[in-house]
């Protein structure tokens, strides 16, 4: 089964949208680095996430000296965002990732990198979600303030979604 490294953007928006636990439905399995746990997710947040099938990844030091040469190189990245590349990266796990400097990076390591709106195709393609849920949780996470999405790709799947 394939493993997906998470940010935590990617969590946040699944969760914005109400389809968190439909995520672990998919034929996946999800995993962040330990830091990433303890400095952002740890908590009832986290806990249900570890309920629902999530990974929590220890950094090997060859693992840990990458991150933290990433981080050197690309000082935007957070600490945690460099683990997970850095996990993603050695275990050659895909990157699931929101974050557009993350994403840069991912693109130029050739590091296999999918987004949210991934997720929510994934979700339509295997018939995990009834599509007026995927309609009403995209239309409630492109409504949140702090939503980054590209308009024309929400717009088509919100056509998508619709019948």
């Amino acid at each position: 089964m394939a493993v997906l490294v998470s940010d935590t953007s990617v969590i946040i928006d699944l969760e914005r949208a109400g389809l968190l636990d439909e995520m672990f439905l998919l034929p996946f399995e999800f995993a962040v680095p330990d830091l990433l746990y303890a400095r952002e997710l740890e908590g009832e947040l986290g806990d249900r996430l570890i309920a629902l099938g999530l990974r929590v990844e220890e950094l090997t030091a060859a693992e840990l000296r990458r991150a933290t040469g990433v981080n050197r190189q690309h000082q935007k990245l957070s600490v945690p965002d460099t683990f997970a590349f850095a996990l993603a990266e050695s275990r050659t796990w895909a990157l699931l990732t929101g974050d557009g400097i993350l994403r840069e990076l991912a693109v130029a390591e050739q590091i296999a990198m999918h987004g949210v709106l991934w997720i929510f195709d994934q979700m339509a393609d295997g018939a995990h979600v009834q599509f007026d849920r995927l309609h009403g949780g995209l239309t409630q996470l492109s409504a949140h303030p702090r939503c980054r999405l590209p308009a024309n790709e929400v717009k088509h799947r919100l056509t998508r979604f619709a019948g």
